[in-house]
Parts: C-alpha cells; sequence; structure tokens
C-alpha cells in the first residue's frame, strides 16, 4: 500500500457543524447575562456584583449597550465562522456541486435558527432566573448593608 496515498475526505457532518458553532455563537451572544447568573448560582458572586456585572453591557435606560452589541457581533463573527470552515471542508471533498450548495444552505440555515434559538431561550432563562434570584439577592444585601451602617 502506498503510504503517500490519503483516503478520500469524508463529507463533514451538517447537525454536528450547526451544533457546534450555533451552541457557541448562541452563548457568546448572551454571555453578558449568563456569566453573572451561574457565577451567583455557584455562590462565586453575590448579588450586587451580579447585577453590576450585567449592567455593564447596557445603558443606563436598560437597553442595549456597547458591550451587549460587542458580544452579538462575536456571536455573528462565531456563526459566520462556522460557515466559512464549514464551505472550505466540504471543498476538500469531491462531491457534487449542487449538493454542495444545498449542504451549505442547510449548514447556515440551521446555524442560524439555532443560534438564534439558543440566545433567546438562555435571554429568557437568565431574565427569570434574575428576577426570581437575584434581584431578591440584591436587594437584602442592600438592606444588609443599610442596617451595618446604622
Amino acid at each position: 500500500m502506498n503510504k503517500g496515498a490519503s483516503k478520500p475526505q469524508e463529507d463533514p457532518n451538517i447537525i454536528k457543524w450547526a451544533l457546534k458553532f450555533a451552541g457557541s455563537a448562541g452563548i457568546a451572544g448572551i454571555l453578558c447575562c449568563v456569566a453573572p447568573a451561574v457565577l451567583f448560582m455557584f455562590g462565586l458572586m453575590g448579588g450586587i456584583y451580579a447585577i453590576s456585572f450585567a449592567d455593564f453591557f447596557y445603558a443606563d435606560d436598560g437597553s442595549i449597550g456597547l458591550g451587549s452589541l460587542i458580544l452579538r457581533g462575536l456571536a455573528l463573527a462565531i456563526g459566520l465562522f462556522g460557515v466559512y470552515m464549514f464551505r472550505k471542508k466540504q471543498n476538500q471533498c469531491s462531491i457534487n456541486p449542487k449538493r454542495k450548495k444545498k449542504n451549505l444552505i442547510l449548514m447556515t440555515t440551521i446555524t442560524l435558527v439555532l443560534g438564534v434559538g439558543i440566545f433567546l431561550s438562555l435571554e429568557k432563562l437568565s431574565s427569570w432566573y434574575f428576577n426570581e434570584y437575584v434581584v431578591p439577592a440584591q436587594q437584602e444585601e442592600f438592606r444588609m448593608m443599610d442596617q451595618n451602617k446604622k
């Protein structure tokens, strides 16, 4: 057997690629809220710090701030990088050009839908968690600080 000859490359798995990059993009886009919630959940951060960490990414009126836009831009870049890498990997395989185009469209669609779905799900979950647990802890910490000052 010729050691220099390589076996033909396998087609990249659309679902695996889409899940990997959509998950990464979705988490990167909402990291501003998920990270403080997780740190609070494990007791590594108090309520005051968790909310101030999340507030860093938003404007004073609660709208999207520069930090949040940067994270969402990063999420978009991760998704686009995944599509680019899929296309590059797919071009190494000898498959029908029509099939390549169909696979690329399918991969792009799945990545977009899953990425946005993961982002929105985590946004809803982190909002609920903040309202249910972090905000009451923050209010209790403020109340205890006020009592200690008296």
